[in-house]
């Protein structure tokens, strides 16, 4: 006979701590509704001991509060537990307490005829100090500790999220560490919160267990009397054991985990064994020594007890004459001693962030968490930066400031402020490509960026907006984006000495030689700084390096001095890959020409030594060539064309001067610039 195929759900069970798990669980609800014999109740009280004294251990031999990340479950399953014995105690209390102390099993009649010593009140008295113990000196503190504790690390989170991005950004550590540490800080967060909330779980325990001793001891009485007949004093003597005993039975599991729980939470963030950090603060010989004399005089006040005294006197003197006698440690070296109370070097307040970026506390949610958008956002900038104009960006600091808007975020180029928006988290920024605001629900705004005409919208547009042919970026998008912008505009900046210096070093070997030629025997490594940042500056690539090298050579050679003459001769080198970034996609480069009366006109307004020639043109003359440059890029805009403005070589930099003030984004080009084999279209003539 062929056997039945099991269920999904039970076969993808594995026999192991998944199943018991499940099991343990489905047996404690069970014991609320199912009565239990009293050699099951035996058995179960036995193992509620037995896992609260395996919990306390746990507790005590932990390392790191994060080794025990479970105790939060495993503090609400020991309640239940408890609560079901509880219930099941009760029962059986209740129906069969008339039969006598072993009604409700050996284990309860035990703990009630031995710890009451006779005495219905002391029971009671005993019971209701353990109580009081475990709910308003253990539990209670312990629930305040674990409180504070998770504000403290909920409030701190931000913070510690952006220290890992900083360092990630830095170099100082990889991907998989700076994962691992967000995962830790994580798991910490999310610890401290789950054990404050397990916390009440101690405080609704002693609340039932105050009423179960009122319902065991009340109803046991009405019952045994009223039901059953017993006699008063024997039913008092009965139903005292065994509601005492229920009681003890119950709160010295409760207490032991209690303990455990304090003992978690006030282990705060250090790391070592509870036995080792004590033995190894309270283990000095200084204080101890002056134990041992307090326990000696104590002993000798008239009416002590000598002996107890004298015992701990010898053996907290002998432990103190014992870690006299011990070698001291090896003392640091004095320059790793740390300096506990020194200031910081006035030198790192004169330290300078090339790049920053502050957040508004609304927006650190786009720095933090698992996968920061945009901190990958930052990374892909850089490595972008990197392959397109030839030099590795500075690593983005990000830091919070309270000073701003809560949705506001600022921008700082060597700490000064560059740009500045404000964001709508969790919404997109919904663009429509014509320039047009999009017909949709929303906030009205300005792309941070370009100032283009946008909106706010919800996710649950992202969809629409999309049909309808707008471009949707998310918040981490917008300030990547405007990031992006603002690094491109001040690129020559954040290229530093040091930085031009890495460049060289970071060459080839096979150009080496070329540079050990030319740098510093020919030219400095501050004019090819000042030069690669004139290039950046009009955002030409310096990728190709070796060819701007090979340039400033022939330009030293040829006695060329002057910056503008030293990069007129290395664009020239450079014409391929000038012609190629100002191609448009219609595979031409689109050219505006000077017309030959402007050429003449610019070239006579030219002023002083050959090497420094500087335009000195009429204000008005100077206006109405501006008015005119823009009326026709305007009109080559509109007709979708990104025209480049060609003219002789002598008065390239002086007219990209004045286009740079009205139209940044445009490429000036001198005629020896174009490339031979590139395409080119005449559009218009000014």
């Amino acid at each position: 006979m062929k056997a039945l195929p099991l269920p999904p759900w039970l076969t993808g069970l594995r026999l192991s701590s998944e199943v018991a798990l499940v099991l343990a669980v489905a047996l404690v609800l069970s014991i609320l509704v199912i009565p239990l014999p009293a050699f099951l109740l035996d058995a179960a009280l036995a193992l509620n001991i037995t896992i609260s004294v395996l919990v306390l251990m746990v507790a005590l031999l932990l390392t790191k509060p994060l080794e025990f990340q479970s105790f939060p479950q495993i503090l609400l399953i020991t309640t239940l537990f408890r609560l079901g014995l509880n219930v099941a105690t009760t029962r059986a209390i209740l129906a069969n307490g008339h039969e006598g102390p072993q009604a409700a099993g050996n284990i309860i009649a035990v703990f009630g005829q031995s710890l009451m010593g006779g005495d219905v009140l002391v029971g009671l008295i005993i019971f209701a100090i353990l109580l009081l113990v475990n709910q308003t000196v253990v539990a209670k503190g312990a629930g305040r500790i674990a409180e504070v504790s998770a504000r403290f690390h909920l409030d701190a989170m931000p913070g510690k999220q952006m220290a890992i991005d900083a360092d990630l950004s830095a170099g100082t550590i990889d991907e998989a560490e700076a994962k691992r540490r967000r995962r830790d800080l994580e798991e910490e967060s999310s610890f401290n919160g789950s054990m404050d909330g397990a916390a009440k779980f101690v405080k609704g325990d002693a609340i039932v267990a105050i009423v179960s001793v009122f319902i065991n001891l009340l109803g046991g009485l009405a019952i045994g009397i009223g039901r059953h007949g017993m006699p008063f004093m024997e039913a008092v003597q009965t139903y005292s054991i065994l509601t005492v005993g229920d009681g003890l039975v119950g709160q010295i599991p409760a207490l032991l985990v209690s303990v455990g729980a304090a003992i978690v939470v006030t282990k705060a963030a250090r790391e070592g064994q509870a036995d080792a950090l004590m033995a190894k603060e309270l283990g000095t010989w200084k204080p101890l020594a002056v134990a041992s004399g307090s326990s000696l005089v104590l002993g000798l006040v008239p009416g002590m007890p000598l002996l107890p005294f004298l015992a701990l006197a010898g053996l907290t003197g002998g432990a103190a004459w014992y870690q006299r006698r011990q070698p001291a440690a090896p003392a640091p070296p004095p320059e790793e001693a740390p300096a506990a109370n020194a200031e910081p070097p006035v030198a790192d307040a004169l330290r300078m962030d090339l790049l920053r970026l502050e957040l508004g506390y609304g927006l650190l949610s786009l720095a933090a968490g698992d996968a920061p958008r945009l901190s990958e956002q930052i990374r892909g900038l850089r490595r972008s930066i990197a392959q397109e104009m030839g030099f590795v960006l500075p690593s983005v600091r990000i830091q919070d400031n309270l000073e701003l808007p809560a949705d506001s975020y600022v921008i700082r180029v060597k700490e000064i402020e560059a740009a500045r928006g404000s964001l709508r988290p969790p919404m997109n920024l919904a663009i429509d490509p014509s320039g047009n605001m999009p017909d949709l629900p929303g906030e009205r705004t300005q792309e941070p960026a370009f100032g283009l005409p946008a909106l706010w919208i919800e996710e649950r547009l992202r969809e629409e907006a999309l049909a309808r042919g707008c471009t949707v970026v998310d918040c981490a998008g917008v300030l990547a984006t405007h990031l992006t912008e603002v690094v491109r505009e001040n690129m020559s900046e954040l290229l530093s000495y040091a930085e031009t210096q890495k460049l060289l070093e970071e060459l080839p070997r096979e150009q080496q030689k070329l540079v050990q030629d030319l740098i510093p025997a020919q030219a400095s490594v501050g004019t090819l700084q000042r030069l690669l940042q004139a290039l950046l500056a009009e955002r030409v690539s310096i990728r190709d390096l070796p060819t701007i090298l090979e340039g400033l050579q022939e330009a030293v050679a040829a006695n060329l001095r002057a910056l503008p003459h030293i990069q007129a001769v290395v664009r020239m080198r450079l014409a391929r890959q000038l012609s190629e970034a100002a191609r448009g996609p219609q595979g031409y480069v689109g050219l505006v020409t000077l017309s030959p009366e402007w050429e003449v006109a610019f070239t006579e307004a030219l002023t002083g030594p050959p090497e420094d020639r500087q335009l000195a043109m009429e204000p008005a003359k100077l206006q109405q060539f501006i008015t005119r440059l823009r009326d026709v890029l305007d009109a080559q805009a509109a007709q979708e064309e990104a025209p480049v403005l060609l003219c002789s070589g002598a008065l390239r930099a002086h007219l990209r001067a004045i286009v740079e003030r009205i139209r940044p984004s445009t490429t000036v080009l001198a005629q020896a610039e174009l490339h031979p084999r590139i395409r080119v279209r005449a559009l218009a003539s000014i």
